[in-house]
């Protein structure tokens, strides 16, 4: 039998299943009016499509565990629009359609260790690290003197990406990028 939730036991990150759909809890907040039955106000993201909904749901209510697993894969190569990727143990591969990619697809690089999600056996999403080092394919150079504060210029990384650094970076260095919001962390030596 499927694990049960209780809307006691939400918090961030919570992953449950509502109609057949997979979501994961983004937000939520117990709330207890002075007059009637307490609630529980949810914001919570589809994991199908990326949707995010808001719902109240009554105290107490149950939800079921969604069948979700996790395996920790490597990126191989695109193909038409199909990512390719390998667990490392068994050898086993997999394809991921772009569309479930989300902004994953530009920071992978052949080779990069993610974490694919699987519901019911079918790969729905793929996250990769925190952040990543990516080569600066395409850059306008920095003129002497160029050491406004703040100022920043357009950069194309190794996998189509296009990011703002600062002035003072060049073509063919490395940067680390934060995935999570897309932006220019810091360069990389060495």
């Amino acid at each position: 039998m499927a694990d049960i939730i209780d809307t006691s036991a939400f918090r961030n990150g919570l992953k449950i299943e509502i109609d057949d759909h997979p979501y994961e809890i983004v937000e939520f907040q117990h709330v207890k009016p002075g007059k009637g039955a307490a609630f529980v106000r949810t914001k919570y993201k589809s994991l199908l499509n990326g949707n995010t909904l808001e719902k109240n749901f009554r105290s107490g209510d149950k939800f079921v565990k969604p069948d979700i697993e996790e395996k920790s894969m490597q990126f191989l190569y695109k193909e038409g629009s199909d990512y390719h990727f390998m667990e490392q143990k068994t050898f086993e591969q997999t394809f991921v359609p772009e569309e479930n990619l989300g902004d994953a697809k530009n920071f992978m690089k052949e080779n990069t260790d993610v974490q694919i999600l699987f519901y019911r056996g079918k790969a729905i999403g793929v996250s990769v690290p925190n952040s990543m080092d990516l080569k600066i394919v395409k850059c306008d150079p920095g003129m002497k003197g160029d050491t406004v504060t703040g100022a920043m210029k357009p950069a194309t990384l190794e996998t189509g990406f296009v990011v703002n650094v600062p002035l003072f970076i060049e073509e063919g260095e490395t940067i680390k990028i934060d995935t999570r919001s897309g932006q220019y962390l810091t360069r990389v030596t060495g």
